[in-house]
């Protein structure tokens, strides 16, 4: 945390110890609710018993978190109390990181109701509750923290890029896919003034660790790789009567596609909401509509053209996800859950969007302000003149 506030001045300790205690209350949340209800955390943490050896859950997905749980309660004695709060602390830097790259990428602070918008999206209750317990989403959250926040200076930020990298290939390789397609796209469509030869070095090293990764990541999520359109018809197909019948079951599979995306991305609202739960996540959602709304812009064509390559990877990466997502997921508890992943890339494109907005506003007032006083100018020296 030092060297982060070293890097940015603006940076305030105060806002970080209110997330930091915030998360964790959610780490609370969750523990309870464990102790209560079938959690696939429990699971997890009683994982290390089935290995003889550290390397033997090095693997991709769900392996990948029994790898990380292994020399906590194997060598260390960490127990399902101590190994849950620290996937919590884990989660908190997903948020320190999103929260560093929403800052430092926007000149100005869009303002919600007078509030930082910013500051409300890092206290959103449904993302700290599915990135606050041992499991795949706290530590897939804070990959995407570290490798954006990399990715806003590749130059500097190597380490993060491998780190954040690393971590979310080992536990969700399609969504590292989205993000080297994005940042492809981004660095050379961006509007940065960087040499041409430098934005197709980056576009053509994400390609090849794209084509690297194209395998293991078809073999993963469950597909053929020398049959992808079939193997991937019934694996959706599958995937989708397995989450209608796990409950809060939603039949997408005659939806369009504008209406599996507002469904995964804005459901459950308030008809959909039969607990509490339900209700705080459509309030939640009632936010996501209304700041989606503020994109309902003819000026926003304007924008994305020139709009800089984090924005452009952002939008790529929310809308590649989303739509791949949309195919297998049919179960509201599971979208809930999901889609905590990428929103803050939806949310990001829109603050950005109202940030260029703003600036555009302060360049016009600026211009009527400069011509006045250049023709206010022009009429004195007429009038010392006569």
């Amino acid at each position: 945390m030092g060297n982060l506030q070293k890097e940015h001045k603006w940076l305030k300790a105060g806002l970080l110890n209110q997330m930091y205690w915030y998360h964790m209350f959610f780490g609370l949340v969750y523990w309870t609710y464990s102790q209560l209800n079938r959690s696939d955390s429990v699971n997890y943490f009683n994982s290390y018993v089935n290995y003889k050896n550290w390397a033997d859950a090095f693997k991709p997905g769900t392996l990948f978190i029994e790898w990380v749980n292994y020399p906590f309660a194997k060598w260390l004695g960490f127990n399902y109390d101590m190994m849950m709060f620290f996937s919590t602390w884990v989660g908190f830097w997903g948020f320190v990181y999103f929260y560093c790259f929403f800052k430092e990428n926007l000149r100005f602070n869009a303002k919600f109701k007078g509030w930082d918008a910013i500051t409300i999206f890092m206290f959103l209750p449904n993302m700290h509750f599915w990135t606050a317990s041992l499991g795949k989403g706290a530590y897939i959250f804070a990959g995407l923290g570290i490798l954006t926040y990399g990715l806003s200076w590749p130059g500097r930020r190597i380490p993060h890029i491998l780190l954040g990298g690393f971590i979310c290939y080992m536990i969700r390789p399609h969504i590292l896919f989205a993000v080297l397609v994005g940042m492809g796209v981004g660095f050379v469509l961006g509007k940065e003034k960087v040499p041409t030869y430098q934005k197709y070095l980056v576009a053509l090293g994400a390609i090849v660790m794209s084509i690297y990764v194209y395998e293991d990541l078809l073999t993963f999520l469950g597909y053929d790789p020398n049959n992808v359109v079939d193997s991937f018809e019934e694996e959706s197909g599958l995937n989708a009567q397995r989450l209608q019948s796990a409950g809060s079951g939603v039949d997408m599979s005659s939806y369009s596609l504008p209406m599996k995306l507002f469904t995964f991305w804005f459901r459950p609202l308030f008809i959909d909401s039969p607990n509490a739960l339900g209700i705080v996540v459509s309030l939640e959602n009632a936010l996501y509509i209304y700041m989606f709304s503020r994109i309902l812009n003819k000026e926003f064509i304007k924008y994305i053209k020139e709009a800089p390559a984090m924005v452009k990877m952002s939008g790529v990466v929310f809308i590649s996800i989303s739509i791949s997502m949309t195919f297998v997921m049919s179960n509201l508890g599971i979208i809930i859950r999901q889609k905590s992943q990428i929103m803050y890339f939806m949310l990001f494109v829109i603050v950005a969007f109202m940030d260029w907005q703003k600036q555009n506003r302060i360049r016009k007032r600026g211009e009527i302000y400069n011509r006045i006083v250049e023709e206010e100018r022009k009429r004195l020296a007429e009038v010392e003149g006569v």
